[in-house]
Protein backbone atom coordinates (compact mmCIF):
# COMPACT_ATOMS: atom_id res chain seq x y z
CA UNK A 1 0.00 0.00 0.00
CA UNK A 2 0.92 3.75 -0.88
CA UNK A 3 2.15 6.37 1.53
CA UNK A 4 -1.02 8.17 0.78
CA UNK A 5 -3.33 5.05 0.68
CA UNK A 6 -2.25 4.59 4.18
CA UNK A 7 -2.59 8.32 5.44
CA UNK A 8 -6.19 8.02 4.02
CA UNK A 9 -7.01 4.75 5.77
CA UNK A 10 -5.46 6.35 9.01
CA UNK A 11 -7.38 9.34 8.08
CA UNK A 12 -10.90 7.69 7.62
CA UNK A 13 -10.03 5.24 10.82
CA UNK A 14 -9.45 7.85 12.94
CA UNK A 15 -12.71 9.96 11.69
CA UNK A 16 -15.00 6.92 12.29
CA UNK A 17 -13.75 7.16 16.00
CA UNK A 18 -14.45 10.85 16.64
CA UNK A 19 -17.73 10.44 14.97
CA UNK A 20 -18.70 7.83 16.62
CA UNK A 21 -17.66 8.96 20.04
CA UNK A 22 -19.21 12.56 18.86
CA UNK A 23 -22.39 9.92 18.43
CA UNK A 24 -22.12 9.03 21.83
CA UNK A 25 -22.19 12.01 23.01
CA UNK A 26 -24.85 13.52 20.88
CA UNK A 27 -27.33 10.47 22.37
CA UNK A 28 -25.83 10.54 26.13
CA UNK A 29 -26.87 14.00 26.05
CA UNK A 30 -30.30 13.69 24.93
CA UNK A 31 -32.37 14.06 27.75
CA UNK A 32 -34.86 11.74 26.81
CA UNK A 33 -32.86 8.72 26.94
CA UNK A 34 -32.22 8.92 30.52
CA UNK A 35 -34.68 7.14 33.27
CA UNK A 36 -34.18 6.40 37.10
CA UNK A 37 -33.95 3.12 38.57
CA UNK A 38 -37.57 1.80 38.12
CA UNK A 39 -37.69 2.95 34.81
CA UNK A 40 -39.67 6.30 35.46
CA UNK A 41 -37.88 7.61 32.06
CA UNK A 42 -37.71 11.56 30.91
CA UNK A 43 -39.24 9.99 27.60
CA UNK A 44 -42.40 9.67 29.74
CA UNK A 45 -42.61 13.51 30.11
CA UNK A 46 -41.70 14.35 26.23
CA UNK A 47 -43.75 17.91 25.70
CA UNK A 48 -43.38 18.89 29.22
CA UNK A 49 -42.26 22.57 27.97
CA UNK A 50 -45.78 23.01 27.12
CA UNK A 51 -48.28 21.82 29.46
CA UNK A 52 -49.84 24.08 31.01
CA UNK A 53 -48.99 26.00 34.46
CA UNK A 54 -50.71 24.57 37.87
CA UNK A 55 -48.53 27.39 40.62
CA UNK A 56 -45.23 29.10 40.89
CA UNK A 57 -43.33 28.60 44.04
CA UNK A 58 -40.00 30.24 45.44
CA UNK A 59 -37.51 28.84 47.86
CA UNK A 60 -34.29 30.25 49.33
CA UNK A 61 -32.18 29.08 46.61
CA UNK A 62 -34.50 28.25 43.48
CA UNK A 63 -37.79 29.26 41.58
CA UNK A 64 -40.02 26.97 40.34
CA UNK A 65 -42.58 26.53 37.57
CA UNK A 66 -44.89 24.00 38.36
CA UNK A 67 -46.57 22.48 35.20
CA UNK A 68 -48.99 19.50 34.58
CA UNK A 69 -50.21 17.43 31.25
CA UNK A 70 -53.87 17.55 30.13
CA UNK A 71 -55.03 14.46 32.34
CA UNK A 72 -53.84 16.35 35.77
CA UNK A 73 -54.93 19.80 34.64
CA UNK A 74 -58.71 18.25 33.91
CA UNK A 75 -58.73 16.76 36.77
CA UNK A 76 -57.74 20.27 38.69
CA UNK A 77 -60.77 21.85 37.13
CA UNK A 78 -62.90 19.19 38.18
CA UNK A 79 -62.17 19.59 41.73
CA UNK A 80 -59.63 16.86 42.35
CA UNK A 81 -58.04 16.97 45.49
CA UNK A 82 -60.04 19.26 47.25
CA UNK A 83 -63.22 17.49 46.45
CA UNK A 84 -61.95 13.87 47.82
CA UNK A 85 -61.10 12.06 45.49
CA UNK A 86 -57.68 11.46 43.86
CA UNK A 87 -55.67 12.07 40.71
CA UNK A 88 -56.50 9.38 37.70
CA UNK A 89 -54.22 7.11 36.47
CA UNK A 90 -51.89 8.76 33.64
CA UNK A 91 -51.34 12.51 35.82
CA UNK A 92 -48.14 14.15 35.46
CA UNK A 93 -46.86 16.65 36.75
CA UNK A 94 -43.08 18.34 36.32
CA UNK A 95 -41.08 21.07 38.39
CA UNK A 96 -38.84 22.67 36.39
CA UNK A 97 -35.97 24.66 39.05
CA UNK A 98 -34.01 27.60 37.90
CA UNK A 99 -31.78 28.89 40.40
CA UNK A 100 -32.56 33.23 40.77
CA UNK A 101 -30.97 36.42 40.29
CA UNK A 102 -31.91 40.18 40.76
CA UNK A 103 -32.98 41.45 37.17
CA UNK A 104 -30.69 43.41 35.97
CA UNK A 105 -33.52 45.22 33.99
CA UNK A 106 -36.56 45.88 36.10
CA UNK A 107 -36.96 49.47 37.61
CA UNK A 108 -38.28 47.60 41.05
CA UNK A 109 -36.34 44.37 42.87
CA UNK A 110 -37.62 41.45 41.24
CA UNK A 111 -35.97 37.66 40.83
CA UNK A 112 -35.75 36.30 37.51
CA UNK A 113 -34.76 32.91 36.70
CA UNK A 114 -30.94 32.46 36.43
CA UNK A 115 -29.23 29.10 35.13
CA UNK A 116 -31.58 25.82 34.88
CA UNK A 117 -31.26 23.58 38.16
CA UNK A 118 -33.31 20.39 37.47
CA UNK A 119 -36.34 19.28 36.65
CA UNK A 120 -38.09 17.26 39.05
CA UNK A 121 -41.18 15.15 37.22
CA UNK A 122 -44.06 12.85 38.90
CA UNK A 123 -46.56 10.24 37.39
CA UNK A 124 -49.59 8.65 38.82
CA UNK A 125 -49.93 5.50 37.93
CA UNK A 126 -51.21 2.98 40.70
CA UNK A 127 -50.05 -0.54 39.01
CA UNK A 128 -46.06 0.71 38.37
CA UNK A 129 -45.94 2.26 41.82
CA UNK A 130 -48.04 0.76 44.34
CA UNK A 131 -45.44 0.94 47.08
CA UNK A 132 -45.53 5.39 46.72
CA UNK A 133 -49.30 5.31 46.40
CA UNK A 134 -49.32 5.40 43.24
CA UNK A 135 -46.96 8.06 42.15
CA UNK A 136 -43.39 7.59 40.30
CA UNK A 137 -40.64 10.46 41.17
CA UNK A 138 -37.87 11.40 39.07
CA UNK A 139 -35.20 14.53 39.48
CA UNK A 140 -32.93 14.84 36.75
CA UNK A 141 -29.87 17.37 37.59
CA UNK A 142 -29.30 19.62 34.96
CA UNK A 143 -25.69 20.63 34.22
CA UNK A 144 -25.39 24.03 32.20
CA UNK A 145 -21.62 22.99 31.45
CA UNK A 146 -22.15 20.53 29.78
CA UNK A 147 -25.49 21.04 28.72
CA UNK A 148 -26.84 17.79 29.14
CA UNK A 149 -29.41 16.08 32.27
CA UNK A 150 -28.98 13.38 35.06
CA UNK A 151 -30.85 11.35 37.26
CA UNK A 152 -30.53 12.08 40.57
CA UNK A 153 -32.04 9.85 43.16
CA UNK A 154 -32.45 6.01 43.91
CA UNK A 155 -35.65 5.13 42.14
CA UNK A 156 -39.60 5.62 41.31
CA UNK A 157 -39.84 6.26 45.12
CA UNK A 158 -37.01 9.19 45.77
CA UNK A 159 -39.97 12.38 46.43
CA UNK A 160 -41.78 10.06 48.34
CA UNK A 161 -41.11 10.39 51.98
CA UNK A 162 -41.44 14.56 51.10
CA UNK A 163 -45.02 14.24 49.47
CA UNK A 164 -46.69 12.17 52.30
CA UNK A 165 -46.74 15.50 54.27
CA UNK A 166 -49.55 16.32 51.60
CA UNK A 167 -51.24 12.22 51.43
CA UNK A 168 -54.48 14.12 51.96
CA UNK A 169 -54.21 15.95 49.07
CA UNK A 170 -52.88 13.00 47.25
CA UNK A 171 -49.05 13.44 47.03
CA UNK A 172 -49.36 16.80 46.15
CA UNK A 173 -48.34 19.81 46.96
CA UNK A 174 -49.60 22.61 44.35
CA UNK A 175 -53.54 23.43 44.15
CA UNK A 176 -54.00 24.56 40.64
CA UNK A 177 -54.31 28.48 41.13
CA UNK A 178 -56.90 30.44 39.99
CA UNK A 179 -56.66 32.48 36.41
Amino acid sequence: MSRISTIRVRAIAISSVVLAALGGMAVAADRYTLQVPNGLAFSDFRGYEDWQVVSIAQTDEVLKVIVANPAMIAAYKAGVPGNGRKFPDGSKIAKIQWTQKKSAEAPFSVNVPDTLKNVFLIEKDSKRFPDSSGWGYALFNYSAASDTFAPDGSGTNCGYACHTAVAAKDYIFHPYQKR
